[in-house]
């Protein structure tokens, strides 16, 4: 049992530093079961978010850790193990961030050779008849809200780490043609996904919209947008284009943001009906894009309090610490649309999945979210 006085002494430190221990806690000799076993985005989230603290922290543990579980997949000839370019998948492309920054910080050839690889991929992404990326090739037609976090940013830095401009207008596209394909013109909001065929069933037949708002897919869309916009070029003529998108789909969240609680529901277009619930991962999500968003003066009309509540709410909703570190309740284990296991993007779908705690999937943001609030605090300060 902790002693009441390493009990205090953990309390000390920043929530993020909490949080970020607790992931690295679970390691076992020095890697995490669940960032060690794949190359998955969910892994390249988690590997992003203890980057952040890294540097927030001023902590080089962190960094040492990213790039331990980086190195698992990165063998010396650049190949990526586990990957395969020809399924043309989106969320291959998400843990490749950290490459960039890998390569930029020690200069092997590995790091360059592999965060290549996937830009190959997404030369060859196949499209939509606007060019809009397939989420994956198994998928077609659709376009897909999470795949713009997992392609969106790593092409904003790739394009400014190698000098590649045409990056940024491909950037500046997807965003921009996902996000006029999935709003709902009378909530602002963005549905989960879009057919351009129309032959799913789980879309509507005249707007090719999936059904509903998910909170995560609204949540995915905010991070790209918030992390691409970090690289952009202030002289890239999409740029302000794309700061007036996010404006207007912060004005949409926070309009169904939950007064009570300041988070967001599992399904955001159904706030009010039965078996709704407030989720995790999508909140802590869309509470750290926000923020970010003011930090760097993207967001310029959204109420910053509203921002400070969401993450309060997040804390006093979703979370509990004990000896074993921060825990996160109440997080959607997965959702999807199609498939083989038919997904119909119904409301009972998106409520049927199962509802788990501690899972990297929230784990994740909540990082991401702790780091961005206390730095947006931190600029509070300053101004003060």
């Amino acid at each position: 049992m902790m002693m009441q006085a390493e009990a205090n002494a953990v309390q000390t430190k920043p929530f993020s530093v909490r949080v970020a221990d607790t992931i690295l806690s679970k390691a076992q000799d020095g890697y995490h079961p669940g960032i060690a076993n794949k190359w998955g985005y969910v892994a390249g989230m988690a590997l992003t978010a203890l980057t952040r603290t890294g540097d927030w922290a001023g902590d080089s543990k962190y960094h040492d850790f990213v790039k331990r579980h980086m190195d698992v997949f990165i063998p010396e000839d650049g190949a990526i193990k586990g990957y395969s370019l020809n399924e043309y998948n989106l969320d291959h492309i998400n843990k490749g961030k950290n490459l960039l920054r890998l390569w930029r910080e020690t200069g092997e050839a590995r790091y360059e050779k592999a965060a290549r690889l996937l830009a190959a991929q997404l030369a060859g992404q196949p499209r939509t008849s606007e060019g809009g990326f397939w989420h994956k090739k198994i998928y077609p037609f659709q376009m897909w809200l999470d795949g713009l976090y997992m392609s969106s940013p790593f092409m904003a830095e790739y394009g400014a780490t190698f000098g590649e401009e045409g990056w940024f207008d491909e950037t500046a596209h997807q965003l921009l043609l996902i996000e006029r394909h999935t709003r709902n013109p009378q909530t602002g909001l963005l549905h989960h996904a879009w057919d351009e065929s129309g032959e799913q069933r789980w879309c509507d037949g005249s707007t090719g919209r999936s059904r509903h708002v998910w909170s995560r897919a609204m949540g995915w869309y905010a991070m790209a947008m918030a992390d691409a916009l970090e690289f952009f070029p202030v002289l890239h003529p999409k740029r302000g284009q794309l700061m007036g998108i996010f404006e207007r789909f912060a004005e949409a969240a926070l309009r169904v943001q939950d007064r009570e609680s300041g988070l967001w529901y599992q399904v955001m277009d159904c706030n009010a009906r039965e078996g709704n619930y407030l989720e995790a991962s999508g909140s802590c999500m869309l509470t750290y894009a926000l923020a970010k968003g003011l930090r760097l003066g993207y967001l310029s009309g959204i109420d910053r309090k509203a921002v400070e509540r969401a993450f309060a709410g997040i804390r006093n909703h979703f979370v509990t610490e004990d000896a074993e570190g921060v825990h996160l309740h109440s997080i959607c284990h997965g959702a999807g649309l199609g498939g083989r296991r038919y997904r119909d993007g119904s409301y009972a779908y998106y409520l049927s999945e199962a509802v788990v705690s501690d899972s990297l999937m929230g784990v994740a943001p909540l990082l991401l979210a702790s780091v961005e609030l206390e730095r947006l605090a931190e600029t509070e300060t300053k101004d003060a």
